[in-house]
């Protein structure tokens, strides 16, 4: 049959020839229709006349005719909608039929990654992968580790000489202001420093130096070499 009527037609280019019948078809009740509406302003610029030259039969026949133009529009304006219902239902089908193809394209391709993959193989894969993973996380915790232990032996190392230096700097200091401030202490029986400075004075001053002692002039020496 398609070799004596041609090549068949698909169902998408039927319904673009039917949608372009119908739009022609609402363009064609469109013009008729306004063609009525002037015609409807012209027998009532003729009623008018006919009712001022008082002929009230011409005037009721014309009123007939307004009348019927009237319901011609009115029917008019009820088709094109019809016509407008029915290319949105073929506007509609159209867009069916192109998520149709569509969906069937994703099928076939979704058919063919499937038969492509290996599941077996892919199980395989994903479990070395994290056989991988979990080896290399233990390796990165043994690393870290290491090194982390090596970092902190160092700086345990120099906080703690830091430490030391600290407080032996303290009570260095602490000793320091201990001897400045503490008095020093004499034996009991031996004269101090100052005393024994002021008797070698008065000594000298009462009777010269043939009389001093051997020991205490020792002492003086000392005292002057400190």
């Amino acid at each position: 049959m398609s070799f004596f009527f041609g090549k068949k037609k698909t169902p998408s280019e039927l319904l673009r020839e039917n949608k372009r019948m119908i739009d022609r078809s609402i363009r064609e009740l469109d013009r008729e229709r306004t063609s009525l509406q002037n015609q409807e302003k012209k027998l009532l610029v003729e009623i008018k006349q006919m009712a001022k030259k008082n002929q009230i039969a011409a005037v009721k026949v014309m009123a007939k005719d307004l009348v019927r133009t009237r319901h011609s529009i009115t029917k008019f304006y009820a088709l094109r909608s019809q016509l407008q219902g029915v290319s949105l239902r073929i506007q509609t089908l159209k867009s069916t039929q192109a998520m149709g193809q569509a969906m069937r394209g994703v099928t076939k391709a979704m058919a063919k990654m499937n038969k492509q993959l290996n599941l077996p193989n892919l199980q395989k894969i994903m479990m070395e992968f994290e056989r991988q993973n979990e080896k290399m996380e233990m390796t990165e915790e043994v690393m870290g580790d290491a090194i982390d232990d090596a970092l902190e032996g160092e700086e345990e190392e120099e906080e703690s000489e830091e430490l030391v230096n600290s407080v032996l700097a303290e009570i260095g200091l602490s000793l320091d202001e201990q001897l400045v401030n503490a008095p020093t202490a004499q034996p009991q029986g031996q004269p101090s420093a100052a005393q024994e400075a002021n008797g070698a004075t008065a000594l000298a001053e009462g009777g010269g130096g043939g009389g001093i002692d051997d020991d205490l002039q020792a002492r003086l020496d000392n005292l002057r070499k400190m």
